[in-house]
């Protein structure tokens, strides 16, 4: 479709955020995905003062499917767009596709779900290219125990003894869809979808089943914090290298906006 004026349009984006201080925008001298990506779309006649994104990962954390959403007037294609977008991109940040969306669409506020995964892996010694993108254990968990600890989370729970809210009096209850372990290849990767998620809630919830697991929180602990918030999770946070956004879902929670299928 192509018109002159300005459209609304959404794209997929997909980035290793290794040597990125997170997704949002910052002040100058700090590297950010917003930043690149906004570059690259001021490169392509974008006039807008900033894009909107589904979430804002933290430092060090990986997308597939981070989906953005700006307006531009552009008179090709929408796999032209992609292309040019991708030509005025560094290495690290990639569209994978692009569309032209609704008017008033907004990729976070739109969204019905956002699914992560986050993975580990278990080696006495170290491996630099591996631990790029996964936490690594230096001893075996005991797995019953982290599928026992990621069953607890999902439903409707009041989450701040796991994260912080956007804002200070922001609700802190979150709708938990799916949280479970899956197994291949000697790698351990946590799924977990829910309707939105607290400011590091992921990683501290990766944490505490993993130390579950390894002997240090009791499952009986996490209990006892998703039925009162008030005691806040004091342990150790998941490494940021380990975490990657897969997917945004809007309208039915099957309908995915992501990078599934490329």
């Amino acid at each position: 479709m192509k018109s002159s004026s300005n459209a609304t349009y959404q794209s997929i984006v997909a980035y290793d955020g290794t040597e990125f201080e997170g997704f949002q925008r910052q002040r100058a001298g700090h590297r950010t995905v917003q930043g690149v990506l906004e570059k690259a779309l001021r490169d392509v006649g974008w006039e807008g003062r900033a894009l909107e994104a589904a979430g804002r990962t933290d430092s060090g954390v990986h997308a597939q499917g981070q989906v953005i959403a700006f307006q531009l007037a552009w008179d090709h294609s929408s796999e032209d767009l992609t292309s040019a977008l991708n030509a005025n991109l560094p290495p690290d940040v990639a569209v994978r596709s692009s569309l032209r969306a609704r008017a008033g669409f907004h990729p976070r506020f739109d969204a019905r779900s956002r699914r992560y995964r986050y993975s580990i892996f278990i080696d006495e010694l170290r491996d630099p290219l591996r631990e790029r993108y996964a936490w690594r254990l230096s001893e075996q968990p005991d797995l019953d125990l982290m599928h026992s600890a990621a069953g607890l989370f999902v439903g409707e729970h009041d989450f701040a003894a796991f994260g912080r809210p956007p804002h200070e009096r922001s609700r802190t209850v979150r709708k938990v869809y799916t949280c479970r372990w899956i197994t291949s290849g000697g790698r351990l990767e946590l799924e977990i979808e829910a309707n939105a998620f607290l400011y590091h809630m992921v990683r501290h919830v990766t944490a505490a089943i993993i130390d579950v697991g390894l002997g240090f929180e009791q499952l009986s602990g996490l209990k006892a914090m998703l039925r009162d918030p008030s005691r806040r999770r004091e342990g150790r946070l998941a490494p940021a290298a380990g975490l990657c956004l897969v997917a945004v879902s809007y309208g039915d929670r099957d309908e995915q906006a992501s990078a599934d299928k490329n």
